[in-house]
């Protein structure tokens, strides 16, 4: 397996960083997850039938009337 950081081969076992090579390149994942150059996609809105319901559609009894 390879380091996802540094890409330099990992050995698996008594290794305490896995998946990474080393605590250095454990604390440079952490750092892109808490810079948030990782993310996690949102659900994308159902544009294809307006709005969601709930969100004032025409089932919504929020509205004037």
């Amino acid at each position: 397996m390879r380091c996802p950081i540094c890409r330099h081969e990992v050995t698996w076992a008594g290794n305490p960083f896995r998946p990474f090579c080393s605590e250095r390149c454990k604390l440079i994942d952490l750092d892109h997850w808490l810079s948030e150059r990782y993310r996690v996609p949102a659900a994308a809105e159902n544009t294809e039938n307006g709005p969601l319901a709930g969100e004032n559609g025409p089932d919504d009894k929020r509205g004037s009337g």
